[in-house]
Protein backbone atom coordinates (compact mmCIF):
# COMPACT_ATOMS: atom_id res chain seq x y z
CA UNK A 1 0.00 0.00 0.00
CA UNK A 2 3.07 2.23 0.53
CA UNK A 3 4.31 2.03 -2.70
CA UNK A 4 0.83 2.55 -4.22
CA UNK A 5 0.82 5.84 -2.47
CA UNK A 6 4.10 7.19 -3.04
CA UNK A 7 3.52 6.47 -7.19
CA UNK A 8 0.26 8.25 -6.52
CA UNK A 9 2.18 11.15 -5.25
CA UNK A 10 4.34 11.02 -7.85
CA UNK A 11 2.23 11.07 -10.45
CA UNK A 12 0.70 14.02 -8.67
CA UNK A 13 4.29 15.66 -8.81
CA UNK A 14 4.47 15.42 -12.74
CA UNK A 15 0.89 16.27 -13.64
CA UNK A 16 1.81 19.83 -11.32
CA UNK A 17 5.17 20.14 -13.21
CA UNK A 18 3.09 20.35 -16.69
CA UNK A 19 0.47 22.26 -15.49
CA UNK A 20 2.54 24.94 -14.31
CA UNK A 21 4.80 24.85 -17.96
CA UNK A 22 1.57 25.09 -19.62
CA UNK A 23 0.11 28.06 -17.17
CA UNK A 24 3.65 29.81 -17.43
CA UNK A 25 3.91 29.41 -21.75
CA UNK A 26 0.15 30.24 -22.41
CA UNK A 27 -0.02 33.54 -20.45
CA UNK A 28 3.93 34.36 -21.69
CA UNK A 29 2.82 34.12 -25.20
CA UNK A 30 -0.47 36.50 -24.88
CA UNK A 31 0.25 40.24 -26.77
CA UNK A 32 0.10 41.92 -23.52
CA UNK A 33 2.03 44.09 -21.92
CA UNK A 34 2.06 44.24 -18.08
CA UNK A 35 4.15 47.13 -17.45
CA UNK A 36 1.65 49.63 -19.36
CA UNK A 37 -1.48 47.94 -17.94
CA UNK A 38 0.02 48.34 -14.35
CA UNK A 39 0.73 52.08 -14.88
CA UNK A 40 -2.37 52.65 -17.25
CA UNK A 41 -2.49 56.41 -19.14
CA UNK A 42 0.28 58.02 -16.87
CA UNK A 43 2.99 55.42 -18.40
CA UNK A 44 6.32 56.53 -19.91
CA UNK A 45 9.05 54.57 -21.97
CA UNK A 46 11.23 54.70 -18.88
CA UNK A 47 8.39 53.64 -16.47
CA UNK A 48 7.69 51.29 -18.35
CA UNK A 49 11.00 49.68 -19.25
CA UNK A 50 11.99 49.96 -15.19
CA UNK A 51 8.51 48.06 -14.22
CA UNK A 52 9.88 45.28 -17.03
CA UNK A 53 13.02 44.86 -15.63
CA UNK A 54 11.58 44.71 -12.23
CA UNK A 55 8.99 41.72 -13.25
CA UNK A 56 12.06 39.60 -15.14
CA UNK A 57 10.36 40.55 -18.18
CA UNK A 58 13.28 41.56 -20.11
CA UNK A 59 15.16 38.49 -19.43
CA UNK A 60 14.62 35.11 -22.04
CA UNK A 61 11.43 33.15 -21.65
CA UNK A 62 13.65 30.27 -20.62
CA UNK A 63 14.88 32.26 -17.66
CA UNK A 64 11.82 33.50 -16.34
CA UNK A 65 10.39 30.14 -16.51
CA UNK A 66 13.02 29.01 -14.51
CA UNK A 67 12.38 32.17 -11.84
CA UNK A 68 8.75 31.31 -11.79
CA UNK A 69 9.44 27.71 -10.52
CA UNK A 70 12.41 29.31 -8.03
CA UNK A 71 9.34 31.35 -6.95
CA UNK A 72 6.96 28.13 -6.69
CA UNK A 73 9.38 25.71 -5.26
CA UNK A 74 8.86 25.60 -1.22
CA UNK A 75 12.81 25.12 -1.36
CA UNK A 76 14.14 27.78 -3.65
CA UNK A 77 17.64 29.60 -4.33
CA UNK A 78 18.20 33.30 -4.29
CA UNK A 79 20.84 35.43 -4.54
CA UNK A 80 21.47 37.85 -1.24
CA UNK A 81 23.97 40.50 -3.12
CA UNK A 82 23.04 41.86 -6.43
CA UNK A 83 19.86 43.47 -5.33
CA UNK A 84 18.92 44.50 -9.27
CA UNK A 85 18.77 40.79 -10.01
CA UNK A 86 15.17 39.03 -10.73
CA UNK A 87 16.43 36.17 -8.55
CA UNK A 88 16.85 38.85 -5.70
CA UNK A 89 15.92 36.99 -2.04
CA UNK A 90 13.21 40.11 -1.40
CA UNK A 91 11.92 39.76 2.39
CA UNK A 92 8.78 41.87 1.03
CA UNK A 93 7.25 39.30 -1.23
CA UNK A 94 7.82 36.06 1.72
CA UNK A 95 8.91 35.29 4.53
CA UNK A 96 11.50 32.72 4.37
CA UNK A 97 14.32 29.93 6.70
CA UNK A 98 17.85 29.90 5.15
CA UNK A 99 18.72 26.26 4.58
CA UNK A 100 21.99 27.29 3.76
CA UNK A 101 24.36 29.84 2.56
CA UNK A 102 26.80 30.46 -0.20
CA UNK A 103 29.20 33.82 -0.58
CA UNK A 104 26.34 35.29 -2.80
CA UNK A 105 23.47 33.64 -2.56
CA UNK A 106 21.30 31.19 -0.11
CA UNK A 107 18.82 28.29 -0.51
CA UNK A 108 15.68 28.96 1.90
CA UNK A 109 12.36 27.00 2.63
CA UNK A 110 9.68 29.30 2.01
CA UNK A 111 5.93 29.06 1.11
CA UNK A 112 5.46 28.77 -2.76
CA UNK A 113 5.26 32.60 -3.86
CA UNK A 114 2.40 33.48 -6.55
CA UNK A 115 3.65 37.03 -6.93
CA UNK A 116 1.84 40.08 -7.06
CA UNK A 117 -1.96 41.66 -8.94
CA UNK A 118 -1.37 44.28 -11.45
CA UNK A 119 -4.10 45.87 -10.66
CA UNK A 120 -4.28 45.99 -6.56
CA UNK A 121 -0.25 45.15 -6.05
CA UNK A 122 -1.27 42.89 -3.38
CA UNK A 123 0.10 39.32 -2.67
CA UNK A 124 -1.74 36.69 -5.08
CA UNK A 125 -1.63 34.41 -2.32
CA UNK A 126 -3.48 36.44 -0.17
CA UNK A 127 -6.02 37.23 -2.35
CA UNK A 128 -6.82 33.81 -3.38
CA UNK A 129 -6.62 32.74 0.39
CA UNK A 130 -9.84 35.19 0.68
CA UNK A 131 -11.56 33.79 -2.18
CA UNK A 132 -10.63 29.90 -2.24
CA UNK A 133 -12.40 29.02 1.72
CA UNK A 134 -16.05 30.51 0.00
CA UNK A 135 -15.51 28.55 -3.13
CA UNK A 136 -14.28 25.37 -1.36
CA UNK A 137 -17.21 25.61 0.99
CA UNK A 138 -19.46 26.04 -1.87
CA UNK A 139 -18.39 22.80 -3.61
CA UNK A 140 -18.52 20.87 -0.53
CA UNK A 141 -21.71 21.41 0.35
CA UNK A 142 -22.70 20.76 -3.06
CA UNK A 143 -20.94 17.25 -3.51
CA UNK A 144 -22.26 16.42 -0.13
CA UNK A 145 -26.22 17.11 -1.42
CA UNK A 146 -25.72 15.37 -4.50
CA UNK A 147 -23.55 12.34 -2.23
CA UNK A 148 -26.22 12.34 0.61
CA UNK A 149 -29.31 12.70 -1.75
CA UNK A 150 -27.98 10.68 -4.96
CA UNK A 151 -27.04 7.95 -2.84
CA UNK A 152 -30.27 7.37 -1.33
CA UNK A 153 -32.66 7.87 -4.26
CA UNK A 154 -29.77 5.49 -6.17
CA UNK A 155 -30.65 2.91 -3.84
CA UNK A 156 -34.27 3.22 -3.15
CA UNK A 157 -34.52 3.18 -7.16
CA UNK A 158 -32.89 -0.30 -7.51
CA UNK A 159 -35.32 -1.57 -4.82
CA UNK A 160 -38.22 -0.54 -6.70
CA UNK A 161 -37.18 -1.44 -10.21
CA UNK A 162 -39.38 -0.23 -12.89
CA UNK A 163 -41.75 1.58 -10.11
CA UNK A 164 -43.38 4.88 -10.53
CA UNK A 165 -40.59 6.16 -8.24
CA UNK A 166 -37.68 4.33 -10.73
CA UNK A 167 -39.26 6.49 -13.59
CA UNK A 168 -39.66 9.60 -11.94
CA UNK A 169 -35.65 9.67 -10.20
CA UNK A 170 -35.19 8.63 -14.25
CA UNK A 171 -36.64 11.83 -15.42
CA UNK A 172 -35.06 14.06 -13.56
CA UNK A 173 -31.60 12.66 -13.48
CA UNK A 174 -31.27 12.90 -17.37
CA UNK A 175 -33.05 16.43 -16.86
CA UNK A 176 -30.25 17.49 -14.56
CA UNK A 177 -27.44 16.40 -16.55
CA UNK A 178 -28.40 17.84 -19.41
CA UNK A 179 -28.75 21.43 -17.78
CA UNK A 180 -25.59 23.50 -17.78
CA UNK A 181 -24.62 25.15 -14.77
CA UNK A 182 -24.73 28.92 -16.08
CA UNK A 183 -27.96 27.91 -17.49
CA UNK A 184 -29.59 26.50 -13.96
CA UNK A 185 -28.50 29.26 -12.30
CA UNK A 186 -29.99 31.55 -14.05
CA UNK A 187 -33.03 29.45 -13.61
CA UNK A 188 -33.18 29.38 -9.84
CA UNK A 189 -32.35 32.20 -9.27
CA UNK A 190 -35.12 33.57 -11.62
CA UNK A 191 -37.80 30.49 -9.66
CA UNK A 192 -36.84 30.52 -6.18
CA UNK A 193 -35.20 34.29 -5.80
CA UNK A 194 -37.10 36.57 -7.93
CA UNK A 195 -41.05 34.28 -8.71
CA UNK A 196 -41.10 32.88 -5.68
CA UNK A 197 -38.80 35.50 -3.48
CA UNK A 198 -42.11 35.94 -0.54
CA UNK A 199 -42.51 32.30 -0.16
CA UNK A 200 -38.35 30.95 -0.31
CA UNK A 201 -37.20 34.30 1.37
CA UNK A 202 -34.02 34.18 -0.91
CA UNK A 203 -31.81 36.54 -2.67
CA UNK A 204 -30.52 36.14 -5.98
CA UNK A 205 -27.10 38.07 -5.40
CA UNK A 206 -25.38 37.67 -2.06
CA UNK A 207 -21.98 36.16 -0.85
CA UNK A 208 -21.07 34.16 2.61
CA UNK A 209 -20.75 37.23 4.44
CA UNK A 210 -23.19 40.03 4.93
CA UNK A 211 -23.52 43.42 6.52
CA UNK A 212 -26.69 43.82 9.45
CA UNK A 213 -29.01 46.32 8.04
CA UNK A 214 -27.29 48.74 10.52
CA UNK A 215 -24.32 48.93 8.80
CA UNK A 216 -22.43 48.38 12.05
CA UNK A 217 -21.10 44.33 11.53
CA UNK A 218 -20.75 41.99 9.15
CA UNK A 219 -22.48 38.30 10.53
CA UNK A 220 -22.45 34.94 8.56
CA UNK A 221 -25.19 34.69 5.70
CA UNK A 222 -25.78 30.49 4.98
CA UNK A 223 -29.05 31.60 3.63
CA UNK A 224 -26.89 32.93 0.34
CA UNK A 225 -25.61 29.77 0.36
CA UNK A 226 -28.57 27.30 -0.57
CA UNK A 227 -29.18 28.60 -4.49
CA UNK A 228 -25.75 28.29 -5.73
CA UNK A 229 -25.33 24.87 -3.90
CA UNK A 230 -28.01 22.98 -4.95
CA UNK A 231 -27.83 24.75 -8.51
CA UNK A 232 -24.13 22.66 -8.83
CA UNK A 233 -24.92 19.96 -6.85
CA UNK A 234 -27.37 19.11 -9.49
CA UNK A 235 -25.73 17.09 -12.43
CA UNK A 236 -23.53 14.95 -10.22
CA UNK A 237 -26.57 14.29 -8.41
CA UNK A 238 -27.97 13.03 -11.35
CA UNK A 239 -24.74 11.30 -11.91
CA UNK A 240 -24.62 9.21 -8.19
CA UNK A 241 -28.43 8.61 -8.99
CA UNK A 242 -27.93 6.29 -12.31
CA UNK A 243 -24.68 5.01 -10.79
CA UNK A 244 -25.70 4.21 -7.39
CA UNK A 245 -28.62 2.23 -9.26
CA UNK A 246 -26.76 0.28 -11.46
CA UNK A 247 -24.04 -0.99 -8.88
CA UNK A 248 -26.92 -1.88 -6.41
CA UNK A 249 -28.57 -3.61 -9.15
CA UNK A 250 -25.20 -5.53 -9.88
CA UNK A 251 -24.18 -6.23 -6.64
CA UNK A 252 -27.48 -7.35 -5.52
CA UNK A 253 -27.02 -9.95 -8.46
CA UNK A 254 -23.99 -11.49 -7.26
CA UNK A 255 -24.17 -15.07 -5.44
CA UNK A 256 -23.18 -13.98 -2.03
CA UNK A 257 -25.64 -11.69 -2.00
CA UNK A 258 -28.20 -14.63 -2.83
CA UNK A 259 -26.56 -16.59 0.06
CA UNK A 260 -26.82 -14.06 2.60
CA UNK A 261 -30.91 -14.02 1.93
CA UNK A 262 -31.08 -17.39 1.83
CA UNK A 263 -29.91 -17.51 5.30
CA UNK A 264 -32.19 -15.46 6.43
CA UNK A 265 -31.04 -12.13 6.81
CA UNK A 266 -32.66 -9.08 6.96
CA UNK A 267 -32.66 -7.23 3.52
CA UNK A 268 -31.79 -4.29 5.38
CA UNK A 269 -28.37 -5.75 6.94
CA UNK A 270 -27.56 -6.75 3.47
CA UNK A 271 -27.83 -3.32 1.90
CA UNK A 272 -26.14 -1.23 4.13
CA UNK A 273 -23.60 -4.26 5.50
CA UNK A 274 -23.04 -6.49 2.53
CA UNK A 275 -24.17 -4.30 -0.96
CA UNK A 276 -23.11 -0.80 -0.39
CA UNK A 277 -19.38 -1.14 0.24
CA UNK A 278 -19.09 -3.17 -2.62
CA UNK A 279 -21.65 -0.58 -4.80
CA UNK A 280 -19.79 2.68 -3.40
CA UNK A 281 -15.98 2.29 -5.93
CA UNK A 282 -17.69 3.51 -8.84
CA UNK A 283 -20.05 6.39 -6.68
CA UNK A 284 -16.58 7.26 -5.32
CA UNK A 285 -14.64 7.24 -8.35
CA UNK A 286 -17.41 9.96 -9.65
CA UNK A 287 -17.88 12.29 -6.94
CA UNK A 288 -14.29 12.55 -7.21
CA UNK A 289 -14.06 13.45 -10.55
CA UNK A 290 -17.27 15.62 -10.29
CA UNK A 291 -15.36 17.86 -7.82
CA UNK A 292 -13.07 18.38 -9.77
CA UNK A 293 -16.28 20.05 -12.46
CA UNK A 294 -17.50 21.74 -9.58
CA UNK A 295 -14.61 24.03 -9.24
CA UNK A 296 -14.68 24.64 -12.89
CA UNK A 297 -18.39 25.30 -12.92
CA UNK A 298 -18.28 27.32 -9.89
CA UNK A 299 -17.00 30.13 -12.06
CA UNK A 300 -20.23 30.41 -13.89
CA UNK A 301 -22.07 29.68 -10.83
CA UNK A 302 -20.24 32.50 -8.22
CA UNK A 303 -20.57 34.82 -10.87
CA UNK A 304 -24.21 35.02 -11.29
CA UNK A 305 -24.83 34.60 -7.71
CA UNK A 306 -22.18 36.99 -7.31
CA UNK A 307 -20.54 34.46 -4.35
CA UNK A 308 -17.68 36.25 -3.57
CA UNK A 309 -15.12 33.16 -4.13
CA UNK A 310 -12.65 31.83 -7.00
CA UNK A 311 -15.36 32.26 -9.58
CA UNK A 312 -15.47 35.79 -9.37
CA UNK A 313 -11.67 36.01 -8.92
CA UNK A 314 -10.95 34.47 -12.08
CA UNK A 315 -14.01 36.27 -13.91
CA UNK A 316 -11.95 39.81 -12.79
CA UNK A 317 -8.52 38.75 -13.47
CA UNK A 318 -9.43 37.96 -17.03
CA UNK A 319 -11.63 41.26 -17.67
CA UNK A 320 -8.88 43.36 -16.22
CA UNK A 321 -6.04 41.38 -17.49
CA UNK A 322 -4.57 40.85 -14.06
CA UNK A 323 -2.32 37.70 -15.50
CA UNK A 324 -0.84 36.63 -12.00
CA UNK A 325 -4.21 36.40 -9.97
CA UNK A 326 -5.48 34.02 -13.42
CA UNK A 327 -2.41 32.45 -13.27
CA UNK A 328 -2.51 31.42 -9.40
CA UNK A 329 -6.29 30.72 -9.22
CA UNK A 330 -5.24 27.83 -12.01
CA UNK A 331 -2.76 26.47 -10.01
CA UNK A 332 -4.67 26.52 -6.90
CA UNK A 333 -7.33 24.50 -8.80
CA UNK A 334 -4.84 22.13 -10.27
CA UNK A 335 -3.29 21.38 -7.06
CA UNK A 336 -6.46 20.59 -5.53
CA UNK A 337 -7.49 18.54 -8.24
CA UNK A 338 -4.33 16.26 -7.96
CA UNK A 339 -4.91 16.21 -4.09
CA UNK A 340 -8.63 15.05 -4.57
CA UNK A 341 -7.38 12.57 -7.28
CA UNK A 342 -4.64 10.93 -5.14
CA UNK A 343 -7.08 10.98 -2.12
CA UNK A 344 -9.44 8.96 -4.29
CA UNK A 345 -6.97 6.88 -5.51
CA UNK A 346 -5.74 5.98 -1.85
CA UNK A 347 -9.83 5.56 -0.90
CA UNK A 348 -10.42 3.08 -3.89
CA UNK A 349 -7.38 1.61 -2.55
CA UNK A 350 -9.03 0.46 0.58
CA UNK A 351 -12.16 -0.25 -0.58
CA UNK A 352 -10.54 -2.29 -3.37
CA UNK A 353 -7.23 -4.12 -2.22
CA UNK A 354 -6.47 -5.84 -5.54
CA UNK A 355 -5.89 -1.97 -7.25
CA UNK A 356 -2.56 -1.90 -5.49
CA UNK A 357 -1.13 -5.01 -6.22
CA UNK A 358 -1.21 -4.19 -9.86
Amino acid sequence: MTRYILIKIGYGFLVMLGVITLVFFLFAILPSDPARMMMGQRSDIQTEEAIRKEMGLDLPKSVQFLAYLNDLSPISWHKTKDQDSFFYLNDDNYSYVKICSFPESSLVLKKPYLRRSYQSKRLVSDILAEALPKTALLALVSIFFAMIVGITIGVLSALYKDSWFDKIALFFSVLGISLPSFFAAILFAWIFAFVLADYTGLSMFGSLYSVDDYGTGIYVDLKNLILPAITLGIRPLAVVVELTKNSVLDVLSQDYIRTALAKGLAKRTIIIKHTLKNALNPVVTAISGWLASLLAGAVFVEYIFDWKGMGVVIVDGLDKYDFPVVMGSLLYVSVILVLINIITDIIYGWLDPRVTMK
